[in-house]
């Protein structure tokens, strides 16, 4: 009897330990979780990236932050204090603009579909901004397989912060351009395929206006790899891809497409490791038909920008730079125009 009331005691104390450990974002208008809210401290760091269950965790929130500004489909939907925060379930108004409808051009089926449409890219080191670059892109895909032929950037804009220092033995000083990259939509033609897949977990959720699938995956978890005196360690990824309410997910239905990259990188000097994280976001705007696999281009070259027209101004357009630009001012500095 005795020992059945103390294994009580332990399962009651560690339910309360555990208990109010995440938060829970949900639409004030419909009661669906949120995915994709983004946590901002007062300092322009990233605390926190909601999952496909709306869930962040409460640990990564720190009461010297102060102020956290909520960002959701690129834009700020709140500003909250710690105080605000101190909830298991948060209610958000999460009602920023329509999905508008893609365009159909050049409707008869022919051997290529081309999907063009909008995107943004982010690198944080620690979770404050690196580098930033946005613009217009296009991807063709194979009309009867719908694997991807060829990718194209029209226009972009690139942006840095100041004074990185690129000391070889200090990671965290480093400029990540290198590692920034346009959304890589591969496999929006044929996501069900991730069901066969192995070391990836699925989730879906059911939104008013759009179904959501979310894909993990994660390597080097339990060991670090080495090389040339560099320690890479804990590599996971979260690929979220939506398509329209009750549809068939195809192309002809994708709607929107997130992917956030982890890696964790330190010389051997170093005593921590640095967390690196690259966001990758694509909103189609645009389908079209085509015999053609070829597009015209530009090179998407991270040491300057390369655009013709202010794509950006778009009432339509993911202008994560608005928001990064309201923490980190004119540090966040926009490479040259070479159009």
């Amino acid at each position: 009897m005795k020992r059945n009331y103390f294994i009580f005691l332990v399962i009651i104390l560690t339910a309360q330990m555990f208990s109010g450990q995440s938060i829970t974002f949900i639409s004030e208008n419909n009661g669906k979780p949120l995915p994709q809210v983004s946590v901002f401290g007062k300092d322009g760091s990233i605390l926190a990236y909601s999952d496909i269950e709306g869930k962040i965790d409460k640990k990564v929130l720190r009461p010297d932050q102060e102020k956290f500004q909520l960002v959701y489909d690129n834009y700020p939907i709140a500003t909250l204090s710690y105080a605000d925060l101190n909830k298991e379930v948060i209610k958000l108004n999460d009602v920023v603009k329509e999905i508008a409808p893609i365009v159909l051009r050049n409707g008869k089926p022919a051997k290529y579909i081309i999907v063009k449409g909008n995107f943004n890219a982010y690198v944080t080191v620690n979770n404050t901004l690196n580098c930033y670059a946005d613009g217009i892109a296009a991807y063709v895909f194979d009309n009867e397989t719908k694997k991807l032929k060829n990718t194209y950037v029209e226009q972009y804009r690139m942006f840095r912060l100041e004074n990185q220092k690129n000391d070889r033995k200090q990671t965290s000083s480093w400029d990540y351009d290198a590692a920034l990259e346009i959304p890589d939509i591969k496999e929006v033609g044929n996501i069900l395929d991730y069901k066969t897949k192995k070391n990836t977990v699925i989730k879906e959720l059911k939104g008013p206006r759009k179904d959501q699938i979310e894909i993990t995956g994660e390597a080097l978890q339990k060991k670090e790899f080495a090389f040339l005196g560099y320690r890479f360690f804990d590599v996971r990824s979260i690929l979220n891809v939506s398509y329209e309410k009750d549809s068939k997910k195809t192309l002809k239905d994708f709607v929107e497409f997130n992917e956030i990259s982890f890696l964790k990188l330190k010389h051997k000097s170093e005593p921590d490791y640095n967390q690196l994280i690259l966001y990758t976001n694509f909103y189609p705007s645009e389908l079209s038909f085509t015999d053609k696999a070829d597009k015209a281009k530009v090179k998407f070259n991270t040491h300057n920008s390369n655009y013709t027209t202010n794509y950006w101004e778009e009432a339509s357009f993911p202008n994560m730079q608005k928001v990064f630009s309201s923490f980190f001012k004119d540090d966040l500095k926009e490479q040259q125009n070479k159009k």
